[in-house]
């Protein structure tokens, strides 16, 4: 008896310490600035002592209603994942992965939980209780590769698998943890992105090319998109456009934001850009907000898409403009962006419902 007792008494002990750690809080690191360029208010939701990451810009990183944010720092000693509330500040611990890959953050869409990948598994993960449940691992002869999203009804995954000289995309049933291979390439397959109300892929390949395939690996076909340098990709709302970057070829030509249309096989310029090289949409895709890869200035700035023009909205500095990663909450007034120029990378962000109008949102 003595020693069950024993042995109950030292289970309790750790599971309430495993369960004390997991449910960390952290106090506020909000601090509020003027930037220098546009005298705008700036806040800067994390402490730059220490590394904080958005998720990947076509995850799902800021709650509908604008109320809390998921991203991933290493203040705890190790890469783990944390939830703030946008209006306190507090960050509460979410995770104790072992390798968080930390672009592969997102939330489901009814907000209750998480995904996420670590090392070779991919979990699912309760934001109240933080009980978390792996839903798939790859094959041990595989690797897993760049790019993990979840579809809008939560029902399947899509990440990349390789090896050498192989890279292949797989559909995740998210049930059972089952998967198929849609795609397979000797060319590198990264950034899959489940096509809004449709059972489709967007994903990467090769050097520059866009390609979309079904649920069932049919109708693989490489889109039509202009020629030069492959930016950043997303789909539109309702996932019959997608909106991407093109670097010309010509060093003196203005990077454009364009809109390519996979089921008639069009593409055509929504604007010439102040050199964007990262970009968020709003929910109706009537304003972006972008990174200027321009060393002179390297600002956020958002684009009007009616108008073709442009406001500043402050500097980044970032030391690398790709880093910068703008985007929009769903309800479009707060814009999010991450920067270097303080010290290690922390998470920025404005309210800017005196300049853009506010969307709606729909609860799932």
């Amino acid at each position: 008896m003595r020693s069950s007792r024993r042995e109950f008494l030292l289970c309790a002990a750790a599971c309430a310490g495993a369960s004390g750690a997991e449910a960390q809080e952290y106090p506020s690191e909000i601090t509020r600035y003027k930037d220098r360029a546009t005298e705008f208010d700036v806040y800067r939701l994390t402490d730059p002592a220490h590394s904080s990451w958005l998720p990947a810009s076509y995850e799902r990183a800021v709650s509908r209603r604008d109320s809390f944010l998921l991203y991933s720092s290493d203040r705890s000693g190790s890469l783990q994942a944390y939830r703030m509330d946008i209006r306190t500040g507090q960050s509460r611990l979410l995770t104790r992965a072992q390798n968080l890959i930390k672009e592969s953050l997102t939330l489901a869409p009814d907000e209750r939980s998480f995904f996420y990948l670590d090392g070779r598994s991919a979990f699912l993960a309760s934001l109240s209780s933080m009980r978390t449940r792996e839903v798939h691992r790859i094959q041990d002869s595989f690797e897993l590769g760049q790019g993990f999203s979840v579809t809008e009804d939560s029902l399947y995954a899509t990440l990349v698998e390789q090896k050498s000289g192989l890279s292949r995309l797989r559909l995740v049933t998210l049930r059972t943890g089952g998967a198929q291979t849609l795609v397979e390439s000797p060319d590198p397959i990264s950034d899959p992105i489940p096509r809004p109300r449709r059972a489709g892929v967007l994903y990467r390949r090769g050097n520059g090319e866009l390609w979309l395939v079904n649920f069932d690996g049919a109708q693989n076909r490489k889109l039509h998109v202009a020629a030069g340098g492959l930016g950043p990709a997303v789909w539109s709302e309702d996932g019959r456009t997608v909106l991407y970057l093109n670097f010309p070829s010509d060093p003196k030509q203005l990077y454009g934001l364009r809109e390519a249309t996979p089921d008639s096989n069009d593409d055509h310029l929504i604007s010439t850009t102040s050199q964007f090289v990262g970009f968020g949409r709003n929910a109706d895709s009537s304003i972006f907000v972008g990174a200027s890869g321009s060393k002179a200035s390297p600002y956020v700035l958002l684009l009007v898409r009616s108008a073709k023009r442009e406001l500043t909205l402050c500097e980044h500095r970032a030391s690398d403009p790709h880093i910068v990663s703008p985007i929009f909450a769903p309800n479009s007034q707060r814009v999010f962006f991450q920067s270097d120029k303080d010290g290690k990378l922390a998470i920025y962000c404005m309210v800017v419902d005196k300049l853009v109008e506010q969307t709606d949102v729909e609860d799932k």
